[in-house]
């Protein structure tokens, strides 16, 4: 049996630096034991992934054609896993409501743009063992996500303008998708972000639960 095959695709816009942020992970999943391809091209998606242990997803915006997005989705069905942070995989392809029930939610705004926040860990999870809340200065994301998610860790936004009480969206969420695995990281718009210790744990735990098991 060979090795597990991670694929990062990255690209779209380039305010979250997807190329430096998946710089970050690729040396962990390396170490983890994963070979990794990368890729600058949605295209991958039609070529077929469905090789691959695990992708990791950093492309915000953009579109994603039918094809690609059959491809992507049939993998991630048959049991490769899917995983990402930020707008890389909760900002992508608005135009493909069909992309949205694969993560389970979507961004929809950050009031205040950079704001001081917590992340307040909410379930008992592998991926969040043994982690307390922590504290966050950057993009605070409001999504809408369904019920089907495992949701690990939460974000509450205050009052400010119409809203009159607290709202707690979620941020840190795992789901399944046929026989394939999700997880979704809201925080890291920046890659600095991503070297906060708590954020860089979820995430290097997110990956490799995500990862095809056996």
């Amino acid at each position: 049996m060979g090795p597990v095959k991670a694929l990062v695709v990255r690209g779209g816009w380039d305010g979250h630096r997807p190329v430096e942020a998946t710089e970050r992970f690729i040396p962990f999943l390396r170490d983890a034991g994963f070979a990794v391809d990368v890729s600058g091209s949605l295209e991958v998606y039609a070529a077929g992934v469905a090789g691959y242990d695990l992708v990791v997803q950093c492309w915000s915006d953009g579109v994603l054609t039918a094809e690609q997005f059959a491809g992507l989705e049939s993998a991630v069905r048959g049991g490769t896993g899917f995983a990402g942070w930020h707008g890389g995989i909760v900002d992508s392809f608005r135009g493909t409501r069909e992309y949205m029930w694969l993560v389970g939610g979507q961004f929809v705004a950050h009031p205040g743009d950079f704001a001081d926040h917590r992340v307040e860990v909410v379930a008992d999870h592998p991926v969040v063992a043994g982690l307390d809340g922590f504290a966050l200065r950057t993009e605070q994301y409001w999504v809408l996500a369904d019920g089907l998610n495992d949701v690990l860790a939460t974000t509450t936004f205050q009052p400010a303008g119409a809203w009159d009480r607290p709202v707690t969206v979620p941020a840190v969420w795992t789901r399944r998708w046929g026989a394939g695995r999700v997880f979704v990281c809201t925080p890291g718009h920046a890659p600095e972000d991503l070297d906060v210790p708590q954020v860089r744990t979820i995430v290097e735990r997110g990956l490799l639960w995500a990862a095809r098991r056996g």
